[in-house]
């Protein structure tokens, strides 16, 4: 059912649902951002443009068709497969964090990150832990669910900036999702325009590489500046026992186990420590009640989400968007452009870069072998642009989950989005000046 499509084909009016949300909620807290309001993306609750976009899409698109069968290609993209996988790790990393909290976990990492991690390199430590879980287990997600809660004590601990901390966490996971062989994106970049995995590897590397020190660089100089105020914290009290679930979880999933089981395992050892520490059972259970109660309003919003994208490509708004997009391609540089915007743009508007690339791949190859692009540089810039596109936008799954953990806001997180910023020049500048070509282009090219 997700890939029916309406009889009656709406073109560009057909995006005008997640139009409408995203005018409404990115406007909104623009808006107030721009008249200095505290948290501005918060004035305007999400869900209500959510549900405005989501109630036009099924009153007035395809009048001849029921409210119902409309209603059931929402329900089929709320409820498909991707959606359910991510709110099931989101509720999971929800309840660990929580029970970790409830048992003295927490606290026990704060106080030891300040004891040991001097304050201005545990922004760039940050970056570099996310960087090499996600490059070993191939998900951003599930290295940021994993990750964040670890993140959250630290900077509680030393009183770090948590917009600082949480983009430093994205750009980490990012980087290691993009240049990962077992990532979905590389995957289906690679299997999508016939290139091998180490070709597209190596071109990934070199033009993320530069962009990722740059980076850490400036999160080591950011980081340095914001601890300038709090590097004299006196640590407190620790206890190593409670700090073995963040250690357990982060090395379990650095080996490669499913993200579900190793959160899973994490709460269990909670649970163990916390009763070997002295707390107790109703303790620990409700923690994790707790600490999946305080994730419910991502699950909503990202089952209704999936569900509204389902409708604005039932209506035909996505294949629209992609035939305008592909028009202007008038020569190899133009094409090379594309192939990188095209993923970037779709994976933004519908905040999911594996679908992003899904969607676009197919159209992406045959512009690419018509202007004989390598199918490792399509691939790369492919992975690149898909992952840039959901870094800038306020609906994507990485900043949800990092205002759920961290309770920092969009606007906190972006200006500090350093690997963001300089992977995009870093593709522009190859693609501008033609860097990185193989002998197989240049032959082709002759």
């Amino acid at each position: 059912m997700f890939d029916e499509r309406s009889k009656k084909n709406y073109g560009g009016l057909g995006l005008l649902p997640l139009l409408i949300f995203l005018g409404l909620y990115i406007g909104s807290g623009l808006f107030y951002a721009v008249l200095g309001t505290e948290k501005p993306f918060t004035v305007m609750v999400r869900y209500a443009p959510l549900l405005v976009g989501l109630l036009i899409g099924l009153i007035f698109f395809d009048r001849e068709e029921t409210i119902t069968k409309k209603a059931e290609i929402y329900y089929a993209s709320a409820g498909r497969a991707g959606a359910m996988q991510l709110c099931l790790i989101i509720l999971l990393a929800g309840g660990f964090a929580g029970a970790a909290d409830a048992v003295g976990g927490k606290a026990s990492m704060a106080n030891l990150a300040v004891s040991l991690i001097p304050a201005n390199f545990v922004i760039p430590g940050i970056f570099i832990l996310c960087a090499v879980m996600s490059i070993c287990i191939g998900t951003s997600i599930g290295t940021l669910a994993a990750i964040l809660p670890v993140t959250a004590a630290m900077c509680e601990g030393t009183g770090l900036s948590l917009g600082l901390a949480g983009a430093a966490a994205i750009s980490g996971a990012y980087f290691g999702d993009n240049l990962s062989m077992i990532s979905d994106t590389t995957i289906g970049a690679t299997q999508g325009v016939g290139a091998e995995m180490k070709d597209k590897f190596r071109m990934n590397f070199r033009i993320a590489l530069p962009a990722a020190a740059v980076a850490l660089v400036a999160f080591y100089i950011a980081g340095a500046g914001n601890a300038a105020g709090v590097s004299s914290a006196e640590a407190g009290s620790y206890n190593l026992l409670t700090i073995i679930p963040y250690f357990a979880v982060l090395i379990l999933a650095i080996i490669g186990m499913d993200v579900i089981l190793v959160l899973a395992i994490g709460m269990a050892l909670t649970g163990i420590f916390g009763l070997v520490t002295g707390s107790t059972f109703i303790i620990w259970i409700n923690g994790i009640s707790a600490g999946m109660e305080n994730m419910f309003w991502f699950v909503a919003f990202a089952m209704m989400i999936s569900g509204l994208v389902g409708l604005v490509r039932y209506y035909g708004g996505l294949d629209w968007m992609v035939e305008k997009l592909t028009k202007p391609v008038k020569g190899e540089k133009s094409c090379e452009y594309i192939v990188m915007l095209l993923p970037l743009i779709v994976s933004g508007l519908i905040a999911n870069c594996t679908l992003g690339i899904m969607i676009t791949v197919p159209i992406v190859k045959e512009l690419g072998d018509k202007y004989k692009i390598a199918p490792k540089r399509m691939a790369s810039l492919i992975d690149i642009g898909g992952c840039l596109g959901v870094t800038f936008v306020p609906h994507a799954n990485a900043i949800l989950m990092t205002q759920a953990n961290l309770g920092c806001e969009f606007n906190e997180i972006v200006p500090y989005s350093f690997y963001t910023f300089a992977l995009a020049i870093a593709a522009f500048v190859t693609i501008q000046f033609g860097l990185m070509k193989g002998k197989e282009e240049k032959k082709a090219k002759t």
